[in-house]
């Protein structure tokens, strides 16, 4: 007969291990956590990109809403944008957005010009000034975000680009849900 030891059998890891089981692999309790540090990190991101708004804002000393103007004009500057589609764009009323288009035009950034095809109409677009401005605000920023980015295999792209997608789906699919409203 041969001797045969035997090893003494390893414990299995505490149950709030960080480690996946060698088996079963990722128990829940390692899903959960892994999901919280992916949902604060993209916390701490969309906080780090309010505060990049509100200082381009304050050195364009422009509101929320222009610049989003600005960037809608600016995606294609040959397009011919009327002020409705912006309505639309921004969720405002029609007063609103002349307010938003008016402050433009007398700070240089925008042009309104009549349609040739419909005289009670007009198109809006940005002025070259409004696009050199936001290039050098941005430009800096842009820089560094596509640094982050530039090396990441197709693979890792692919798998950002559907995490961010899946959490736009998750935010819009939110109701929007009327407050309660407390009687005096």
């Amino acid at each position: 007969m041969t001797d045969v030891r035997v090893a003494p059998r390893e414990s299995a890891p505490p149950a709030d291990s960080a480690e996946p089981s060698y088996w079963y692999g990722d128990e829940p309790a390692d899903r959960r956590m892994r999901s919280k540090a992916v949902l604060e990190s993209l916390r701490v991101y969309r906080a780090a990109e309010v505060a990049m708004r509100r200082r381009t804002r304050d050195s364009m000393s422009m509101g929320e809403n222009e610049l989003l103007v600005l960037r809608y004009l600016l995606r294609d500057s040959a397009r011919r944008v009327r002020p409705g589609e912006l309505t639309k764009y921004l969720g405002l009323s029609t007063a609103s957005t002349t307010a938003i288009l008016d402050r433009l035009e007398r700070s240089g950034h925008l042009t309104r010009a009549a349609n040739p095809d419909d005289r009670r109409s007009i198109f809006v677009q940005a002025t070259p000034r409004a696009d050199e401005e936001v290039r050098q605000t941005l430009g800096t920023m842009h820089d560094r975000m596509l640094a982050a980015v530039i090396d990441m295999t197709p693979e890792e792209s692919a798998s950002v680009v559907a995490f961010l997608r899946r959490m736009s789906d998750a935010v819009d699919g939110v109701a929007v849900e009327t407050p309660a409203v407390d009687s005096p």
